[in-house]
């Protein structure tokens, strides 16, 4: 396959592991292709050869070969592929082997977007995004969207195919901002609302049992919130003008950020935030927002890793004779992946998975 030069529009990459909520991953990351007209591949990866690992069904075993495995990834990638081509989507179809993080690792650097899908217990999702050091968002070089599958009730979570509400979580760092600046633009690619929200947590008093909160006044406390509140307003206000037609809403929380972001994701159909991808969520910009926003939100999770803000802060470099560098690596470069040439799954197969995801079941 062709280079991806890091200017050009980029394709969307979905990872499927034959779970339903990676399959509902790749209903979401269709639709959105469709709507961006951007192009979709969609990846399977199977466990090295004699690399004992928990494999696409969830069970413990050791392959003797990865026959089996890539016969049974062909079929995985045959009906996310049918999911993918029902909403309109132009799709491509790729068998990877190897450590799942690793792969999506290298992937990373050449697209504009991972999808993949978190049923909150087991499947891909939990390897990349729970296994100690392997947390996918804290070393991709590329936002991570993280599709929910079920509630914290166990029911199926409904995802509308129009994006109409967009939170972002907003602080001043830089990728904080990066954050807000992608949360705006992908909010105006679909006409929805924007709501940045910016949340004020009040540490507990050091070596006391009383919060902060109980000692001040409601004179500085609204001293306090006031105060947040002109420097979000200052964030937001280069949005305004770059994009007139958004609506933009602002919000001053009181609170920690991650409660912020979960009631907010009840209201929305995207949740954006920026992570410094330091001990994999433990980072998250906006307070101290830990990798439970994930486990908790209803909507999709949106995430702007510290490594793709650096990733494109130095795409414009230059070596020494002012040749410009390059941080891409060609797909051709990444050993144990290959394009396959899949059919859609038809039939019972097909029907099944659909009932399955149910995108816009209420």
């Amino acid at each position: 396959m062709q280079e991806v030069k890091r200017n050009e529009k980029k394709t969307i990459l979905a990872g499927v592991d034959g779970t339903d909520a990676s399959y509902k991953a790749v209903w979401w990351a269709a639709n959105y292709a469709v709507h961006a007209n951007l192009d979709l591949q969609i990846v399977c990866v199977c466990p090295l050869i004699n690399y004992a690992a928990v494999t696409m069904d969830s069970s413990y075993i050791t392959f003797a070969d990865d026959t089996a495995a890539k016969q049974d990834a062909q079929l995985i990638l045959a009906k996310a592929k049918a999911i993918a081509k029902k909403q309109g989507a132009n799709v491509e179809t790729l068998l990877a082997t190897g450590d799942p993080t690793s792969v999506f690792v290298e992937l990373s650097r050449n697209y504009r977007l991972i999808v993949i899908g978190n049923r909150k217990k087991g499947g891909l999702a939990e390897r990349l995004l729970d296994a100690p050091g392997s947390n996918l968002p804290a070393h991709v070089y590329c936002p991570v969207v993280v599709v929910p599958y079920l509630d914290a009730e166990g029911k199926r979570i409904r995802l509308n195919n129009k994006i109409e509400n967009v939170a972002v979580g907003s602080d001043e760092s830089v990728w904080g901002l990066k954050a807000l600046e992608i949360a705006a633009e992908y909010a105006n690619e679909w006409g929805a609302k924007l709501s940045v929200v910016s949340a004020v947590s009040i540490p507990a008093v050091s070596g006391g049992t009383l919060s902060a909160a109980a000692i001040i006044s409601d004179r500085e406390m609204d001293d306090i919130l006031n105060s947040y509140r002109e420097e979000l307003e200052e964030r937001i206000e280069p949005l305004k003008k770059k994009y007139p037609d958004l609506q933009i809403e602002a919000q001053v929380v009181q609170g920690t950020a991650h409660s912020a972001l979960t009631e907010a994701s009840e209201k929305s159909d995207a949740v954006v935030v920026g992570s410094r991808g330091r001990s994999g969520f433990t980072g998250l910009l906006i307070g101290s927002v830990s990798q439970d926003l994930v486990q908790h939100s209803v909507a999709p999770v949106y995430v702007v890793p510290k490594k793709y803000v650096d990733f494109v802060r130095d795409e414009n470099r230059t070596d020494e004779s002012g040749k410009a560098e390059s941080s891409n690596v060609s797909i051709d470069e990444i050993i144990g992946l290959e394009k396959v040439e899949v059919e859609p799954a038809q039939g019972e197969a097909a029907e099944a998975v659909e009932e399955a995801i149910k995108p816009d079941e209420q």
